[in-house]
């Protein structure tokens, strides 16, 4: 991809998780809607006109090329050391968890009983473990992937099964926007190998979903948690019954 191609994929990207469209870059520009879009498809797009993109989306041309930069490396996991550092840490783990669903610092001072310097504290500490970066004007920048998750059996993995999972699992699950579904069969390896990429499928999936929401307001935005287990299984009380 070329560094054009780049910096246009990343401003679309800040555009929609913004909440702004090209209507917004339009009336930032003084130029039509439909001059924009022939804009923002152009490989030919000026030195000027980035200036002026980043500038309205909060960014130095500087700042934006590093996240196009950025977008190639993110981090998909966390070291062990790093992974017990977060949940050491409850308020800490809280902040990394509101800056991975894109919230602001206003939002979370909004929501938490966080004084400013206190979440501040908390945004540099989460810039030194390199999970964010925290830009000037507060601003967070993630340096993780979509896909991003947990070490398999890591601190923060166990830190669920310990503390959060009976707290998640503790509802009827019978409010419309609630699912729980079990099911069990027997497969051979290859029906079990396709199970697996499906659930890949599904998770990314969501991940997809997650960043299309961010186009919306936070009020309108709601944390879902979804859980995805599979594995060779039998009740005790059928293995205590075998031969």
């Amino acid at each position: 991809m070329s560094e054009v191609s780049q910096l246009l994929t990343t401003i679309k990207r800040q555009l929609k998780l913004q909440g702004k469209t090209y209507r917004d870059v339009a009336a930032a520009l003084q130029l039509s809607e439909a001059s924009v879009k022939r804009l923002l498809t152009s490989s030919t797009l000026g030195v000027d006109r980035l200036v002026e993109i980043s500038n309205m989306l909060g960014f130095t041309l500087s700042e934006l090329a590093q996240e196009a930069t950025l977008g190639e490396s993110r981090l998909r996991t966390l070291t062990d050391e790093q992974e017990r550092e977060l949940v050491s840490d409850t308020k800490l783990l809280l902040v990394a968890a509101c800056a991975l669903n894109h919230w602001t610092l206003q939002d979370m001072l909004a929501a938490y009983t966080f004084t400013e310097a206190e979440c501040l504290q908390k945004l540099l500490h989460l810039d030194r473990l390199h999970l964010i970066g925290l830009m000037p004007g507060n601003r967070i920048r993630l340096n993780v992937a979509r896909d991003f998750d947990w070490l398999p059996d890591g601190p923060i993995r166990q830190f669920f099964r310990t503390q959060g999972l009976d707290d998640f699992l503790d509802s009827r699950f019978d409010r419309p926007e609630e699912s729980l579904t079990f099911t069990h069969g027997m497969l051979t390896e290859s029906a079990l190998a396709r199970m697996q990429t499906e659930l890949r499928q599904l998770r990314t999936r969501f991940a997809e979903l997650h960043e299309e929401s961010l186009a919306s307001p936070l009020p309108k935005r709601r944390g879902n948690g979804l859980l995805l287990a599979l594995r060779e299984w039998e009740p005790a009380g059928f293995t205590a019954l075998r031969r």
